[in-house]
């Protein structure tokens, strides 16, 4: 005990020492590390463990119940074993093996429960997901600033379509319809000081624009929340500063952008982007109040003074919107040079002048007017129209721009033959459609249920529930063809299994009877896993009908003016039933869909493995940087990305050793990242081994500007080696697929899963079919690991030149 003691000691005093080095700022480029400290470069080796989707935790990453914390904090950290915690300082206890080290960054998506809210924002991350699917481009275009361009006007319409729908339900249905029914608000105690009597009179607060301006308090608190997450988690992920770099040589169209010192760090987009953003929300709620306002005092008879003054309200609003489209169209991302600075002016003046106009709408509105009455649905109710027309050209406009990008450099494996990104983007806008519809649709029926004393939504979200049930019948078709595909292919692997075990007729390899239980098993195994290669058609496909679908939702909202089921009136009995059933249906769907959802993020709230869950979701979904929409969930790669390329060149810079970066699913993405992020030298020092890896699978297709074939080529030559293990029955990883010889050098042929087939001397009991899961069990993980520590060629500790504070001049991504 009194060994551990002294241990323990000397562990956290060498901690110490390298907490100096490693959490914080880098060595000084004079700093020399002690003669002491400095072990021999050839007896020096490290593994670098990064964990993929879902999270783990330290000890089952290490293999190992005592484990030690030798940098980061509680949302991201390096874990050591005890037993490892000072192994610099005993080099000759680690002959022939490295010294494992796991970087733990699970919390940053699924830590405490507030993270649940996320679920909320996710047509805002689905949108800024699109930005990233641009097809591969050989030079920067103005089709691709084009692109760039469209998908952010694509997410600001997203944030005016949430605004809106909270304006919808506090100010028509609320304030409006409900308050301004004496039947609806006498049901209502707490809508009492509001409400009008049975002859439309009431107290002071009953006049429609006082309403309406306190009821304007709701959207305008929700903009408040959003920019307040925004500015939170911009400061709690994604503030870190990246590695100093200096210039490197420019490898033309092998190159990649997450090599770039400033692409791991938006601050400045993102706050120019948060304050159009809440520019926008504001500017949405005061055209809500005020030009309802507006439209009475036009009315003949109306007050002079009143009409001016509605005229120069409504001319501020286009002005205000005019402004917040010039900051989304103007601005790009800066890649080339680490941009620290900030448009202060810009992003405080943008949203307090909305936030201005908002309080002198609200006055405005407040205005007494004595012989203002409230009936039907607030005017503008057709603001939800022009929206979805506004997404709809959007979308087609991008659609057409990526194909022009995409017919310049062709690359069959690029997901949708480069429509990937129209096609999220429009999964994005129907997404938002629904969950606007869903609240919108709930909150009525929360107010007036079935007594039918208010008309309730606009049209419009009526017609979009409508259309849920044929999607959801193209859905089903789409499974059944899935279906019948997974059981041809299984049949096909099940011959394929006996190959690869040396099955014969009656016995295995080991002698023992084959299974035909065990064979299917292994087989289906293999054929769900492919599914996964049949993600774009299916979404392709979903996306396709979806645009079609919402085009005949607008035209007939617009054209009818009425819902499904009373615009079928008196037409063939087919047509009226069928538009009467999917009205109800619809309607039902989109409900149980709220419901679904609220009660989703509530157990995620309390239930940490639930939270879990939804964290593999954001941990695919927020690793790109908040590019397209500053109120999506926090990039955690703008974190975890400086902290891995941090920790590996301080510990290469100090002890010379050799380094071998081990990733797992997600965390093979990451490490990827961080090995671009790498200065060169220290970069051909590094080993890397992935498993279970999506980097060509499903970043390599759906990213193809960043992880395509020329950039994964470019990281096999510019690290010193690589080797990525993978198996068939794994529906997530798979080979990189490099052309040339670079295929073999990088891929090793699919691992067997199961190791065994039957019971064998090493594998007394039936061995499981890990899929996506546990490579480390496969001997051929120590194999390659071996493999690239006697590749890695140690050198000497060196000071590391000072980085060119100035950089390079930016250049912008779209």
């Amino acid at each position: 005990m009194k060994h551990e003691n002294q241990q323990n000691r000397t562990s956290q005093q060498n901690r110490t020492s390298r907490q100096n080095r490693t959490n914080g700022e880098a060595p000084a480029a004079d700093e020399t590390p002690p003669a002491d400290e400095t072990p021999p470069a050839d007896e020096t080796a490290l593994e670098l463990l990064v964990h993929g989707v879902g999270g783990t935790t330290p000890q089952e990453m290490l293999d190992d119940p005592r484990t030690v914390r030798v940098s980061g904090d509680e949302t991201a950290a390096v874990f050591r074993r005890v037993e490892d915690a000072d192994a610099e300082s005993r080099a000759e206890d680690y002959r022939g093996k490295p010294v494992p080290e796991a970087y733990v960054w699970c919390n940053l998506t699924s830590g405490n429960g507030s993270r649940a809210l996320w679920l909320l924002l996710l047509p805002f991350m689905v949108v800024n997901l699109a930005h990233w699917m641009r097809p591969n481009a050989l030079r920067r275009s103005g089709a691709v600033r084009l692109y760039g361009l469209l998908v952010r006007l694509t997410g600001l319409t997203l944030t005016v379509l949430f605004v809106a729908t909270a304006c919808e339900v506090a100010l028509d249905l609320t304030a409006w319809q409900c308050a301004g029914t004496a039947a609806c608000g006498g049901q209502r105690a707490w809508l009492g000081f509001l409400a009008v009597d049975a002859h439309g009179d009431g107290g002071w607060w009953s006049q429609p624009g006082r309403r309406l301006a306190l009821a304007a308090l709701a959207p305008t608190a929700l903009t408040a929340l959003l920019w307040y997450l925004s500015h939170r988690t911009w400061s709690a992920y994604e503030s870190q500063l990246p590695l100093p770099q200096q210039p490197e040589p420019d490898y033309g169209e092998t190159s990649t952008a997450l090599g770039r010192p400033g692409f791991w760090y938006g601050r400045r987009l993102v706050a120019r982007l948060r304050a159009a953003h809440s520019a926008a929300g504001l500017l949405t709620v005061a055209a809500a109040v005020g030009t309802s306002a507006a439209r009475h005092d036009r009315a003949p008879g109306g007050p002079p003074l009143l009409d001016v003054l509605g005229w120069v309200l409504v001319g501020a609003l286009l002005a205000g919107t005019l402004a917040v489209i010039g900051v989304v169209v103007h601005r790009g991302r800066s890649e080339n040079t680490l941009d620290i600075t900030l448009d202060r002016t810009l992003v405080r003046i943008l949203p307090y002048g909305a936030l201005t106009l908002l309080a002198l709408s609200m006055l405005y509105a407040g205005w007494s007017r004595p012989e203002w009455r409230s009936s039907g649905r607030l005017p503008g109710d057709a603001a939800f129209g022009g929206i979805a027309l506004v997404e709809i050209a959007l979308i087609v406009a991008l659609a057409v721009v990526a194909k022009v990008i995409y017919r310049r450099a062709r690359d069959p494996r690029t997901a949708l033959r480069g429509l990937g990104g129209p096609a999220t983007a429009m999964l994005a806008c129907a997404l938002g459609g629904v969950m606007t519809g869903g609240i919108s649709q709930r909150v009525a029926d929360w107010l007036d249920g079935t007594n039918g004393l208010i008309e309730g939504p606009p049209a419009l979200l009526s017609w979009q529930a409508s259309v849920i049930p044929p999607l959801l019948v193209v859905l089903a078709v789409l499974c059944a063809a899935l279906a019948v595909r997974t059981m041809r292919l299984r049949k096909r692997e099940t011959a394929q299994v006996r190959l690869d075990y040396h099955l014969h007729d009656r016995a295995g390899d080991n002698g023992e009877p084959a299974d035909p239980t065990r064979t299917e098993r292994i087989a289906g195994t293999r054929a769900r896993a492919a599914l996964t290669d049949r993600a774009p058609l299916m979404i392709g496909v979903v996306s396709s009908v979806t645009l079609l679908l919402g085009v005949l939702a607008v035209v007939g909202a617009w054209s009818t003016g009425e819902v499904p089921g009373t615009a079928a009136e008196g037409s063939y009995s087919i047509v009226q039933g069928a538009a009467d059933t999917a009205q109800a249906l619809g309607s039902w769907l989109i409900g149980f869909g709220f419901i679904l959802f609220v009660t989703w993020g509530r157990r995620a709230y309390k239930d940490p493995s639930a939270r879990r869950t939804i964290g593999i979701l954001w941990d695919v979904g927020t690793f790109w940087p908040r590019a397209a929409h500053p109120f999506a969930p926090p990039c955690y790669a703008e974190r975890a990305v400086p902290d891995l390329t941090w920790r590996m060149a301080t510990w290469t810079r100090t002890t010379g050793g050799r380094l071998i970066l081990s990733g797992h699913s997600q965390g093979s993405v990451l490490a990827a990242a961080a090995a671009w992020q790498l200065h060169p030298s220290v970069r051909k020092r590094v080993g890397l081994l992935t498993y279970g890896s999506p980097l060509e699978r499903l970043y390599g297709r759906w990213f193809p500007a960043h992880f395509g074939p020329a950039a994964l080529a470019s990281l096999h030559r510019q690290v010193d080696c690589w080797r990525n293990l993978h198996r068939k029955t794994d529906p997530i990883g798979g080979p990189i697929n490099l052309t040339g010889e670079c295929g073999p050098q990088v891929d090793r042929p699919a691992l067997l899963d199961p190791l065994a087939y039957g019971r064998t001397e090493q594998h007394p009991l039936p061995a499981p079919i890990l899929g996506h899961g546990d490579y480390q069990a496969d001997p051929a993980f120590a194999e390659e690991r071996a493999r690239l520590l006697a590749r890695l060629k140690p050198g000497v500790p060196q000071p590391r030149p000072e980085a060119d504070p100035q950089g390079s001049s930016g250049r912008s991504s779209g």
